[in-house]
């Protein structure tokens, strides 16, 4: 998968689990793992497929958050 799309992954005490949100698609988590390895795996196949249902729709892709670092020198 070669996209931009940021991940955020946080722990959940009530849930147990790892949840996964894609802050780019909206706010709310859209997938969970046990682990945080399931979880980016989750978060990518989760990618994947609204990738593929944005554009068999023609809807247009929301926008990546660009952000800009910098290294200290």
């Amino acid at each position: 998968m070669n996209n931009h799309y940021s991940i955020v992954i946080q722990w959940s005490d009530d849930d147990n689990a790892y949840l996964v949100i894609l802050p780019e698609i909206g706010p709310q988590p859209r997938t969970h793992g046990d682990t945080y390895e399931e979880s980016l795996k989750h978060a990518q196949e989760v990618l994947e497929l609204l990738i593929e249902s944005y554009e068999a729709e023609g809807w247009p892709l929301p926008q990546p958050t660009r952000y800009q670092t910098t290294v200290p020198a």
